[in-house]
């Protein structure tokens, strides 16, 4: 599938161009016959014989964008002074910072923020350690932890290159649930050193965010962390993932009429979200489900079932089917993947019953092209903003995270993650839902605040099926 022009690779180029005749005009036509799009042309200088000018320019990749600089380069009488990615540019020194909540202008302020004055704080702590949500930062902190291993779809690119990740996640807690979250980039990829380091490291935080740690240790990860810690643990890319599946589900089975108990469901993906979107499913009525790996079905027979992959042969395809995801995507009501680019057609989708619906969520590039897709199902979603239906994980995890220290939750459980989906699919009202609209987009103003209030209902009553 040939990308387009993005915000994600916008450049703006700075150009000195003569104060008369067709320059600029050039320029615009250049970039236009060069794939680009303008998106702002702003005159930085004036002067009577050049001007100054920037140009923002959407590009398809990197590659792309230097193409489109050199073409600029070849007017006549147009000079290139910088080119400035502007990713790169918002990236700068990183993406967020700390910010003391209390004003230190003076002596006396000094000494109650600090010493001696917070000695007393820190005794009544002692006494009393359920105070600390009370009195310090941890009602409303979570870590969000990662090792590098299986960043966004990048693979093992280790703990540096994650940070700026986490930083980026960090940033939407606070801009959509007004949590104050901390990278944390483990430069270890043992099981155990894990464990022990977010272990140590629990007492400052009302949660613990895993991210991006990859399959399947990233299970043994999470169940060790909720048997040692009384802070929630959550998976952003299982229980996140599930949780916007189900919520987009909901409102896609909504749209032509079907019911979750009767429809028939392939997924191709068994690790992580794979695992937690099956799960959940489950959880909410899902009956007939096949998955999918890169060997075919999953059923008893096969002989390289780790204990994750055991768990979904026992709990999934009755009927024993061993054959590959062609096979099991024919008579199918809805198609989910979670896995790989491209290992779908259109002609596959053409095999699913009537009023199908598809869920092709790798990114950058879905297990299926969304507008070949489209020619033969009712309800198409994917991963990517360029297209209707964006299943996009910050729907979920700012306002889960809110609900649960709101709650001050000490665990998630499988009737917060339904709750939270259930929410989500109630924000598209019942008047707007349609084949383009099953799920809001992250910046509708109810999202957050919606999830947290079912969240945090839900785990008012403790229930103890945890996710």
């Amino acid at each position: 599938m040939a990308s387009v022009p993005s915000v994600s690779y916008s450049i703006t180029v700075r150009l000195e161009v003569p104060a008369g005749g067709r320059a600029v005009s050039q320029i615009t036509h250049v970039v236009e016959n060069a794939g680009g799009i303008v998106t702002a042309l702003d005159v930085n200088t004036a002067g009577h014989e050049t001007l100054r000018i920037d140009v923002t320019i959407a590009t398809r990749d990197t590659q792309h964008a230097e193409a489109i600089s050199g073409a600029l380069e070849g007017i006549e009488a147009v000079k290139i002074h910088k080119v400035s990615d502007r990713t790169f540019l918002m990236h700068l020194g990183g993406k967020i910072e700390m910010q003391s909540k209390v004003p230190l202008r003076n002596r006396d302020e000094l000494s109650m923020a600090y010493t001696p004055g917070v000695a007393r704080v820190s005794l009544a702590i002692a006494r009393n350690p359920e105070d600390v949500r009370r009195l310090t930062i941890k009602r409303n902190s979570v870590a969000v932890v990662t090792d590098g291993s299986a960043v966004l779809g990048l693979g093992n690119i280790g703990p540096e290159a994650a940070l700026p990740v986490m930083e980026g996640k960090a940033a939407l807690f606070k801009r959509f649930a007004g949590i104050d979250a901390w990278p944390i980039c483990l430069d270890t990829q043992d099981t155990d050193e894990i464990v022990r380091t977010v272990q140590i490291l629990a007492p400052a935080f009302g949660g613990i965010n895993l991210e991006d740690i990859s399959a399947p240790r990233c299970f043994e990860v999470e169940r060790r962390l909720r048997e040692l810690l009384d802070i929630p643990v959550f998976h952003d890319d299982q229980h996140g993932t599930a949780i916007c599946v189900l919520a987009a589900l909901t409102n896609a089975l909504r749209v032509v009429g079907k019911d979750i108990g009767s429809v028939r469901i392939t997924m191709a993906g068994a690790g992580a979200a794979g695992s937690a979107i099956l799960k959940l499913l489950m959880h909410a009525g899902a009956r007939d489900v096949v998955v999918c790996d890169y060997r075919g079905a999953v059923h008893k027979g096969r002989d390289d079932l780790d204990e994750s992959l055991g768990w979904i042969a026992d709990h999934t395809n009755a009927a024993g089917y061993a054959g590959d995801l062609c096979g099991a995507v024919k008579d199918a009501d809805v198609f989910i993947g979670v896995s790989a680019p491209g290992i779908l057609t259109g002609a596959d989708i053409a095999t699913m019953n009537k009023d199908a619906i598809v869920f092709a969520l790798a990114n950058p590039e879905p297990e299926v092209a969304p507008d070949e897709a489209r020619e033969h199902a009712a309800v198409v979603a994917t991963g990517r903003s360029d297209y209707p239906n964006q299943i996009n994980n910050v729907l979920a995890f700012p306002g889960v995270f809110r609900g649960l220290l709101d709650a001050q939750a000490d665990v998630v459980t499988l009737d917060m993650l339904a709750a939270a989906a259930a929410a989500l699919a109630e924000v598209v009202m019942p008047e707007e839902i349609g084949p383009n609209y099953i799920i809001p987009s992250v910046f509708h103003p109810d999202v957050a605040t919606r999830v947290a209030g079912a969240v945090r209902e839900a785990a008012g009553g403790r229930p103890r099926t945890e996710a």
